[in-house]
């Protein structure tokens, strides 16, 4: 989770850019203007920071940010442990013992989780985490079928005193290993230490979805989600199976359809051979209208989830610009459990969150996944996010979220709103970022 930052005059500029945005909604509290001077604005009465002071370095992982200074303030967002966040301003406010300090655009941190530091502020170019080639951004590992026991310290494993018990099939990300008494510990996120036999490692997934065609009035493009889907042959007594196949998750054009023996099909090839595949073998996406909540005319961004074909589709507006397999949730009409219909917009980003289910007494399993990747949550606690424990997507699977595959749960978290700031693990929108428009249909 290291961030590099970008040298030179564009990160100077970058700086003077994003310092400006800030000042302006730093300068005015209570109708009194701190132009005249630099940043950071000091409230009057108050004692400015030391000279020497450039950034407040946080100490905890996920450290709260809030709208305003005060205990009762709407939550920002949060940032990742030791990020040297720029000041803007400093102001007394209820719930901290010392200053509040405006860190970002209406982000405020108290100055007690913080340390005040010489260093320079993270540019506002760098991303919290870079994108990752499969998608993840830990190395995620399985707990086998005997469970295993975690510990806080990896010392505690040699007189065997555990401090927690994880479940076969729970979900942990490793973040360092070590050899301890003889055997390999692994550091969770969460900080325990796990012992490495006891764990099996995620594989990578390698499917994606599709960029859509600039000008497209449709999206010509299906994904096979059979196992194995048998060709067909057109011949003029109908359509004839061969013994060829396409397999799960290839991509193929979507040219027309017919209807024969096997009910719909689609032809997904040129020529006479073997160019058609029986319709419920595929997953086609639709074109469709936006609601009234985007502003088509300015091309705002908004994504459309279609749970009777599976697929989700970005838009500019009117334009398609990416489509996908999804799994929405599994079960009976109204159900908890279902993916709900509706028009929402995107109200918390999170890089990761931790998903269970461990406080519902009456669940026949129990399931922990730790750090799911890309969290966009739209309606409570529905959203889209990544899903590396399955490969089912164009199949509905999950218990009410949008599932994605995590290449396309990477993507789609740094496409739509509001924006990460860097250094930042989650975000919230404001009246000045609103979140991403979700349809569900």
């Amino acid at each position: 989770m290291s961030a590099h930052r970008v040298p030179g005059s564009r990160r100077e500029r970058a700086l003077r850019s994003a310092a400006a945005a800030v000042a302006l909604g730093a300068a005015i509290w209570g109708g009194a203007v701190f132009a005249a001077q630099p940043p950071p604005w000091v409230q009057a009465g108050e004692i400015p920071l030391p000279p020497w002071v450039k950034s407040a370095r946080v100490l905890k992982r996920d450290q709260p940010l809030f709208e305003a200074p005060g205990e009762n303030a709407r939550r920002r967002g949060s940032v990742d442990r030791n990020v040297q966040l720029p000041i803007f301003a400093v102001r007394r406010g209820d719930g901290c013992l010392g200053r509040w300090l405006e860190v970002g655009a209406t982000a405020w941190v108290c100055d007690d989780a913080v340390e005040l530091s010489a260093a320079g502020p993270i540019s506002p170019l760098v991303r919290t985490w870079r994108d990752m080639p499969d998608g993840l951004p830990y190395r995620y590992y399985f707990v086998g079928p005997e469970g295993t026991f975690g510990y806080r310290r990896a010392e505690a494993a040699d007189i065997d005193a555990p401090d927690a018990q994880l479940e076969p099939g729970f979900a942990v990300a490793i973040v360092e290993e070590r050899a301890q008494g003889g055997a390999r510990y692994g550091r969770t996120n969460s900080g325990f230490w796990v012992p490495m036999r006891d764990l099996g490692p995620v594989r990578a997934f390698a499917f994606h979805g599709v960029d859509v065609p600039a000008g497209a009035a449709e999206i010509a493009t299906a994904w096979v989600v059979s196992d194995k889907a048998p060709l067909y042959r057109r011949t003029a007594a109908g359509f004839a199976r061969t013994e060829e196949s396409k397999a799960r998750f290839e991509v193929v054009p979507y040219l027309e359809e017919a209807q024969g023996a096997p009910g719909k099909l689609a032809r997904v090839a040129d020529g006479d051979g073997a160019a058609w595949i029986a319709a419920r073998d595929l997953r086609r996406p639709s074109v469709a209208p936006p609601p009234p909540e985007v502003d088509v005319d300015a091309g705002e961004r908004w994504i459309d989830v279609e749970r009777a074909t599976q697929t989700l589709v970005a838009y500019e507006g009117r334009r398609p610009v990416f489509a996908t397999l999804v799994s929405t949730g599994k079960g009976a009409p109204g159900s908890s459990s279902v993916t709900p219909a509706g028009t929402y917009r995107v109200w918390a980003k999170l890089l990761t969150s931790d998903m269970d289910n461990l406080e519902d007494e009456g669940a026949d399993r129990y399931y922990r996944m730790e750090d799911v990747p890309y969290v966009q949550y739209f309606s409570k606690g529905v959203g889209l996010h990544g899903a590396f424990w399955h490969r089912s997507f164009g199949q509905v699977r999950s218990h009410g979220c949008v599932n994605l595959a995590p290449l396309d749960a990477q993507r789609l978290f740094w496409w739509t709103s509001p924006r990460l700031p860097a250094g930042w693990t989650a975000v919230l929108p404001t009246a000045h970022a609103p979140g991403t428009v979700v349809r569900v249909r």
